[in-house]
């Protein structure tokens, strides 16, 4: 009977792609405390993936909340989005490098908390990829050799607060290396 349970483990872990979810702590908002009705990881891949604006927050040497909106390329969890070095957004990210992302719809929310580097000396399969899912998202993509020269930066998910039935399916993310 062990090696069946083991084994359904081992299935089920193989199966679900991305960080493990739980309950984010809501005190006061009737968010459950079990786990059924938790969204799927391929629920904010999906969301993030077909948006064509996201909403980005940096916070300024004083510690001021700066927030834009850019396009990005959403590919393997990671958020690619570009911008010029003089900007506010690319200034912010220089002195500190945490940053705060949203989709903009307080009905079906997708929050991300991590944090986003210039992207330096990106592989050409990357580089590749990058410019096939621009051409076809926004039809127009960067050079290759515009990748490198600065101003395109990627953002690494930490944690992940994501509902569509508030409180009911109110789920959160966290990545091994997160908070």
């Amino acid at each position: 009977m062990a090696d069946k349970k083991q084994a359904s483990k081992k299935k089920t872990s193989k199966q679900e792609a991305g960080p493990q979810a739980s309950r984010p702590y809501m005190p006061g908002y009737g968010v459950p405390k079990d786990k059924k009705g938790l969204l799927p990881w391929s629920h904010v891949s999906e969301r993030m993936n077909e948006a064509m604006h996201y909403w980005v927050s940096t916070v300024d040497p004083e510690g001021r909340p700066h927030s834009t909106p850019v396009d990005g390329l959403w590919i393997d969890d990671r958020l690619y989005f570009g911008g010029s070095p003089k900007t506010r957004r690319s200034r912010n990210l220089a002195e500190n490098p945490a940053m705060c992302i949203n989709l903009g719809n307080a009905l079906d929310v997708v929050i991300l908390h991590g944090e986003a580097h210039e992207l330096s000396a990106p592989d050409s399969a990357l580089v590749a990829r990058l410019i096939e899912a621009s051409n076809k998202k926004y039809g127009y993509a960067p050079r290759p050799e515009d990748f490198g020269k600065g101003g395109v930066y990627v953002f690494r998910p930490r944690k992940v607060l994501a509902w569509k039935q508030f409180p009911k399916d109110a789920t959160r993310w966290h990545f091994e290396d997160g908070d």
